[in-house]
This record gives C-alpha cells, sequence and structure tokens, in this order.
C-alpha cells in the first residue's frame, strides 16, 4: 500500500503521533560526563571533580537516556530540556567534590559575581612587574613535608577552589591591557599542583594568544606529566616548565613529599622536557638537614639534562616559615642562605644565585586598590575560606579574607582592613 504523504500532513492524530516519535533533546557536554550509580547518577567535572543528580529528579524532566558525556531527553526540545536540566546542575553544583580528598569544592565561574582578585587562594595575582599569577585550582596530589600552603592528602585546609577558563583568561586579558607592555609573563601556579587542571593546554593555549604576552611557565611536582601531556603543553605555547624536583636519592625524595613518590617517573620526565621547544628549570627547596648533599646533584643534574635553554637550570629556594604551612624546620635567614649557596658554588663550581635580570622581570604599574589599610568597608560573605572559620567577602569587586567569621552567607558585614598588599586583603569584623 502506497502512502499519501499529502493526506498524512492533513491528519493532526498523525502530526502529533510524528512529533511524539521524533522530539528528543541530545545535552552534550564537554567537561561532564556520567555513570549510572544505583538510584543516583555521578557527574564527574573536570575529571577530579564530581556531583550526584538524584534519578528521580532527572525523570521529573521526562524519559531520559544516560550517556558518558550526554544525556538524551526523548520528549523534549532541546531548549526545554536545557532549560530544565541546566537549574538542576545549577543546584548540583552546591554539593561538587573533589575526588582526591572529597573535600567540597566552589567552581568559581563568570556568573558567580565571585571575583578572581583579593585572595592568594585563586584566580590572579598581580604584584606590581611584568608577571602575572595564574591560579586555576586548589589541591594537590602528594603532601610535601614544607609545603608553605599544607596542601595535599594530608592539608588541613577546609574547602578546594576551581576556577572556569574562559572566567581566568578574561579577566587575565584585562590585567595584561592595564598594563600596556609586550613583555608580560603568565606564571600559572596554585596552592597545590596545577597540573590536576584538566583544561591547562586549553588555558595556555588561550591566554598566550593574549596580545602582550610573551612567555608562560607553569610551576609542577612532574608527577602527572607524561611525554603526550609535555607536548601538549608545547604546542600550546608554554614557554618554560619549573620543576619541583627537591632529591635524587629515592628514598629522600618520597619522604620530602609526604607521600608515595615516582622518582624515576618525574627524572624521565625531566629528561624529555629540554627536547620539545620548552624550557625547563630544576626549582628545588633546601631544607637544612634534609637534602644538603642533594642540592649539587640536582644541580649536576638539571645542567647534564640540557635544563636552563634560555632561563637558568636551577633555581634553589630557601625554606621560609608559614604560619599555616608546614614547618619541619626552622627557616634560615636569607642571608645565611646565600652564604650557603656562595660556598656550594665554589666547592662544586656551579651557577647558584641569580637575580630577576635571569628572568626578564621588570617592575610594571600594579592594579589600583579599592581600599586603604585601616579603612572600614561594608562587604557581602560569598564563602567559606579555607583556613577555620574564615569567610570570603566581596567588595568593590575584590574579594576579603575575614578570620574568625561566623556570619552566614549572604550577610552584610562592616570589616576593617588590614592587610592590601598586591591586591590581596584582610578584614577585621567590626560586628
Amino acid at each position: 500500500m502506497m502512502w499519501d504523504l499529502n493526506s498524512l500532513l492533513l491528519n493532526d492524530t498523525f502530526l502529533k503521533l510524528f512529533s511524539i516519535q521524533y522530539i528528543m533533546a541530545e545535552l552534550t557536554f564537554k567537561d561532564l560526563s556520567f555513570e549510572k550509580d544505583k538510584d543516583r547518577v555521578k557527574v564527574n567535572f573536570l575529571k577530579i571533580f564530581y556531583f550526584y543528580l538524584d534519578e528521580n529528579s532527572l525523570s521529573k524532566i521526562g524519559p531520559h537516556e544516560i550517556n558518558k558525556n550526554s544525556i538524551n531527553f526523548k520528549t523534549l526540545s532541546e531548549n526545554n530540556a536545557r532549560k530544565k536540566f541546566d537549574f538542576l546542575l545549577a543546584n548540583a553544583f552546591k554539593n561538587l567534590k573533589n575526588k582526591l580528598n572529597n573535600k567540597t569544592t566552589i567552581y568559581i565561574h563568570q556568573t558567580s559575581g565571585i571575583p578572581l582578585i583579593g585572595t592568594n587562594y585563586f584566580g590572579l595575582v598581580d604584584r606590581g612587574s611584568n608577571i602575572i599569577e595564574v591560579k586555576p585550582l586548589t589541591s594537590c596530589n602528594i603532601s610535601c613535608i614544607f609545603c608553605s600552603v599544607d596542601e595535599g592528602p594530608k592539608s588541613r585546609r577546609k574547602v578546594d577552589f576551581v576556577v572556569e577558563k574562559d572566567y581566568l583568561v578574561d579577566e587575565f586579558r584585562k590585567i595584561v591591557e592595564f598594563k600596556n607592555s609586550n613583555n608580560i609573563d603568565a606564571h600559572i601556579n596554585a596552592q597545590g599542583e596545577p597540573t590536576l587542571y584538566t583544561e591547562m593546554a586549553d588555558l595556555v593555549r588561550d591566554i598566550m594568544s593574549i596580545k602582550g604576552v610573551k612567555t608562560s611557565s607553569i610551576d609542577t611536582n612532574g608527577l602527572l606529566l607524561t611525554k603526550q601531556y609535555i607536548d601538549e603543553l608545547a604546542e600550546a605555547g608554554l614557554t618554560r616548565i619549573n620543576l619541583s624536583l627537591h632529591a635524587l636519592d629515592p628514598k629522600k625524595a618520597t619522604e620530602l613529599a609526604g607521600y608515595p613518590y615516582n622518582l624515576n617517573k618525574v627524572l624521565e620526565m625531566a629528561r624529555y622536557i629540554p627536547k620539545t621547544k620548552m624550557d625547563l628549570i630544576i626549582v628545588p627547596v633546601w631544607m637544612p638537614g634534609y637534602n644538603d648533599e642533594e642540592i649539587p646533584k640536582l644541580a649536576k643534574f638539571a645542567q647534564d639534562i640540557g635544563a636552563g635553554k634560555h632561563c637558568p637550570p636551577i633555581g634553589i629556594q630557601n625554606m621560609l616559615n608559614y604560619k599555616f604551612g608546614r614547618n619541619p624546620v626552622k627557616e634560615t635567614p636569607m642571608e645565611m642562605f646565600y652564604k650557603k649557596m656562595k660556598e656550594l658554588e665554589e666547592k662544586h663550581n656551579l651557577k647558584l644565585i641569580f637575580d630577576k635580570t635571569a628572568f626578564d622581570v621588570e617592575d610594571l604599574p600594579e592594579l589600583p586598590k579599592p581600599f586603604k589599610k585601616d579603612q572600614t568597608v561594608e562587604a557581602e560573605i560569598v564563602m567559606p575560606g579555607r583556613i577555620g572559620s574564615e569567610k570570603l567577602a566581596v567588595a568593590k569587586n575584590r574579594l576579603i579574607s575575614v578570620p574568625n567569621c561566623y556570619k552566614e552567607e549572604g550577610s552584610k558585614v562592616k570589616l576593617r582592613i588590614k592587610r592590601t598588599k598586591h591586591n590581596i586583603f584582610l578584614g577585621e569584623m567590626l560586628d
């Protein structure tokens, strides 16, 4: 029997049935993946974060099918499905967790109302030079015994943060435009391990495409690097890798890492980096009584593998004590530190002391500060901080750290500004 298409088009009942049969919304995601977990759906975000969606909530939207990177709603238009699902996601993101430590994680994005300047935890830091610090997330895969910010699996920090890539790039661009220089260096560091950030190659690529940005570097412990990952970073335009390597002795390296540590893999990656178009600098922390004998060995290793094509091959860091960090030894005064480095230079015929010209650092105007020290400001509490009862507040497009604060999110508070250096603000409660 032949179908008469014209007669079918005139049949309202058929049109309704036809529409129901063929309308289906497929919502696909780059940064989300889905997996069934009994009566819930586990949603993985940027690989190391997760939250759950309740199956009943999904069913209320409509009949659906879960795939790895997509959800199909079988009876809804795409616009309708996306609107309903976005609402569900927005609420679920409030329960975001970090897979590495199961800590509550806060996602900072363009519509969050949370500025990227004002804290050292995440976002952007301008210290009055051509270097702009980029901090995409908190969290670390090891627990170095000297960690200045107490990061890693053994961390006592309460909460983690992760920042939307496009938000970081847009705000970074504004600082570059303010500085009006063609010699900007993007220094990607973090309170933790930056390579945990899944979108790192894209972040580098987008930053390096900004007019005025000349170079970029990333701090890393090297454990998550692979040859493929290194190639991706090089292709994206990364200029240099700053490798935190503190000992060549496996036992000593593991002790300093405070966690299981694959030294052989890190050394393999260190040897590979100089073979790419990127540069490499080894940046150990000198720990008196722990790795004294390792420092000259590391310096020779750096030279032997071809580190320091356009920068020093090694940069020794003095271990400093921080109030909320891990402090296994008393810090060495800087005068004594440089004396020790000078002795090592003479004894081993090595160059260990460098000034800022070795890294092409130049002074540039710093972003204006909207507050002065001891000024009273009104601010809104927006989220918890990382330490104890600390909260983070917002005023005049800046974040302000507020210690010993027990106010709820959304509360209006009066603060006395106690710190303003480099647009990193601390305020004490007045009410």
